[in-house]
């Protein structure tokens, strides 16, 4: 989840009879959906000595720290481990991992029952999941063709807050409302539903 810790275990496994030496150098970025590399997070080597038929874990820590500043919308990072068996000439192995994180999730409230050219209200709750305040708090709210920007008090650390939205809608049927929800730390945190829009 986007604004928690990355833990992430590499397992080396001799499938040999013969002792072996690994080398591991491992790295993680920050890339975008195309896989192109935005900022270098994590950089690590560590070597392993694995005896006949052993299996050893290395954990891999990604701190919020460490990636918030640097991930894009995109909300991707790529981890590889290049283990290079020792003494054994041009042995190689590359592991790698995309991580697409998830977002906090908004949370849309709608009444059982939505009838046309009656007001309704609709409970939206959102949240900031880092372990920082966030400032500049935004709500974008799409619906019937009309956007509504709503300004919102800083967040605490980890808080959850909501507001509540009155509209009235003009027609019968499915009716899409999309929320949009972005701070000075993160942006286009998505949400939305479908209200089913019932006659008079």
């Amino acid at each position: 989840v986007f604004g928690k810790d990355i833990t992430l275990i590499l397992i080396l496994n001799n499938l040999s009879f013969d002792h072996k030496t690994v080398k591991v150098d491992m790295s993680a970025s920050t890339i975008l959906y195309t896989r192109r590399a935005v900022a270098e997070i994590l950089k690590a080597t560590t070597s392993v000595d694995l005896r006949s038929k052993q299996a050893k874990h290395i954990r891999i820590k990604i701190p919020y720290s460490y990636y918030g500043k640097y991930l894009t919308t995109d909300k991707r990072i790529q981890v590889t481990a290049l283990c290079e068996v020792m003494h054994m000439h041009g042995v190689k192995l590359l592991v790698e991992k995309t991580i697409i994180l998830e977002d906090t999730n908004i949370i849309i409230k709608i009444p059982r029952r939505v009838v046309v050219n009656k007001a309704v209200t609709l409970e939206i709750s959102y949240a900031n999941p880092l372990p920082e305040p966030v400032n500049r708090c935004v709500l974008l709210v799409t619906l019937m063709n009309q956007q509504v920007k709503i300004h919102l008090a800083r967040l605490a650390p980890r808080e959850r807050s909501k507001i509540h939205f009155e509209f009235t809608p003009r027609r019968t049927g499915p009716l899409q409302l999309q929320v949009d929800f972005s701070c000075d730390k993160f942006s286009h945190v998505k949400g939305f539903v479908t209200i089913a829009v019932a006659p008079a």
